[in-house]
């Protein structure tokens, strides 16, 4: 593991804004427990709220975390979250305000490196244009995401084959079929082979709030379902994949409806999961089992001049 950079509890006072404070928060810990009301909805601030937890209970999940807030008349009006700089700042705000050039400008002089950022529109919307101004990037909107909630399963139509949790044998394939997503899904964001082993290794060691479920066909795995990131009431789904000579079986719809339905058996009371808004096929398949939309999310990516 590479040596972590020294922890620091950095303030700073913007002139033009003279109650308006920037705090780069020790560690994530605290940082929860300052956004409490900040990140009171959890549907919405479901990602958030997801790797403050896996951060928390796992402190070797990540290499390094940075969190900070803006602080407006001793009320917390924004945060924000980074993981391994330079990754995708998430923001968090209760609107799209001025507080957020306070945020781009405690970033930057914090000098947090940051690939992207990815919130609730329009906040992350306002942070972009404000951060683009300071640094002379420029930003490009990489997805327009829906946020999905369920908290009923609608079963969909039996299909071939069953769902069962992946253990530690299957960490082959499950590395691989992670490998396969991020590359279709996700082809902008930056990746670490070291660091997806270990996430699924930790992941199939059990023991914790994640996991990933499989669906085989006659023995054979065809499509892969994760869950993790608790947010306190519920649990994010990711990760959905299923081999391309595979799809369209209506295999993918019914191991998320399953590994939904036993994780709410389990006591959450929610499940959450982002889509692709351009993706209309997967939009319908997750509603059609129970999911709804309740917000809508971007990532946008930062470029250098």
């Amino acid at each position: 593991m590479r040596n972590r950079p020294p922890r620091m509890h950095y303030k700073f006072r913007v002139a033009y804004t003279p109650l308006m404070e920037f705090q780069l928060i020790p560690d994530p810990g605290a940082f929860r427990e300052v956004t409490r009301e900040l990140l009171a909805d959890e549907a919405s601030n479901n990602l958030i709220l997801g790797v403050l937890s896996s951060a928390i209970g796992n402190p070797q999940a990540y290499d390094d975390c940075r969190a900070m807030v803006v602080v407006d008349g001793g009320d917390v009006v924004a945060g924000g979250l980074v993981t391994t700089p330079p990754q995708n700042l998430i923001v968090a705000a209760g609107e799209s305000g001025e507080h957020l050039s306070t945020l781009a400008e405690g970033v930057l002089a914090a000098g947090v490196e940051i690939h992207g950022a990815i919130g609730v529109r329009p906040v992350v919307d306002g942070f972009a244009d404000r951060w683009t101004e300071r640094t002379g990037t420029t930003s490009r909107l990489s997805m327009a995401q829906g946020i999905y909630a369920l908290d009923t399963v609608t079963p969909p139509p039996p299909v071939r084959g069953g769902a069962l949790p992946a253990v530690a044998g299957d960490a082959d394939i499950v590395t691989g079929w992670m490998r396969a997503f991020a590359a279709e899904a996700l082809p902008d964001e930056p990746s670490d082979q070291a660091r997806l082993r270990a996430m699924v290794t930790r992941r199939l060691e059990g023991g914790g709030p994640t996991g990933t479920w499989l669906w085989e066909v006659d023995g054979s795995p065809v499509s892969m379902s994760s869950h993790s990131g608790p947010t306190g009431k519920g649990i994010r789904i990711n990760a959905v994949y299923t081999l391309a000579e595979h799809r369209s079986n209506g295999y993918a719809s019914a191991l998320v409806a399953t590994q939904s339905q036993f994780l709410l058996d389990d006591g959450y009371e929610a499940c959450f999961l982002f889509t692709d808004l351009a993706n209309l096929t997967s939009n319908r398949i997750y509603e059609s089992i129970g999911y709804h939309r309740i917000a809508e999310s971007a990532l946008f990516l930062f470029d250098p001049p």
